[in-house]
Parts: structure tokens; sequence; C-alpha cells
């Protein structure tokens, strides 16, 4: 028995009856010893949702992209109909991410009530397809 035919068995395409003298002799063969890992390519991110109402936000957005390569999903319609000024900051540090730390900004949606951008450090690629 293989790990092939193991992985065959457990996902139904192959049926095997066991008996007790065949699970000794495959314990005993060591096909069950050794342990299989199955791990991801890439280290695992979280992706956050961010609807920023201050400066201070707009900051954590950024030490996030930095500091912890996080890639985060902004909606800054709060920012844009509550504080022009705020939001024309947030749109400077966007700028900045881009130019000087070669974040990738993708703008998702933009409508009456949502403006969301999403925002990934460089390390992270975000691709537009049609």
């Amino acid at each position: 028995m293989s790990f092939l035919d193991d992985v065959k068995r457990s996902l139904g395409f192959e049926e095997r009856g066991y008996d007790e003298g065949s699970l000794a002799s495959d314990y005993r063969q060591g096909y069950y010893d050794d342990d299989i890992i199955i791990s991801p390519e890439h280290s695992l991110y979280k992706i956050m949702l961010m609807r920023p109402k201050t400066l201070d936000d707009v900051n954590y957005i950024v030490d996030q992209l930095l500091n912890e390569n996080n890639p985060i999903i902004l909606d800054l319609s709060f920012l844009e109909k509550e504080s022009p000024a705020n939001f024309k900051l947030a749109g400077d540090k966007i700028k900045e991410l881009r130019e000087n730390y070669g974040a990738a900004a993708l703008l998702l949606s933009q409508c009456e009530d949502k403006n969301l951008i999403i925002i990934a450090p460089s390390n992270i690629d975000l691709v537009k397809v049609g």
C-alpha cells in the first residue's frame, strides 16, 4: 500500500476491505510511521477591512502595510463626506506608499456610499484582470 493508494481510498476512488493482518503489516512496513506535512508556499496574511474616521486610523493603516505586511481594503467614503481635508491627506499617504515603498493600490468600487480601495505591500502582487 502506498501513499497514493491511501489518498485514493480516503477520497472514495478506491475501496479496500481491511483485515487486522493487513493493517498490522502496513504498520510494520512503515507506511504510517512517516508524518506528512503540507505547508503553504507563502505565509498567510490578514486582509483587513477598515473605514478610517481620523488621521490616527490612516496612520494605523500605514503601520499595518509597512510593519506587518498586511493588505488592507479601505472604505474612504466617511473621510470623503465628513472631512475633505483628511480625505486629501489620506490620498497623499496612499500616493506616498505607492511611490516610496512600492505598495500597490487598486480602486475596487466608487459609488455614492462606498469608495473602496485595496492597498497591498510590495511583496504582494495585485493583479487587475479585465
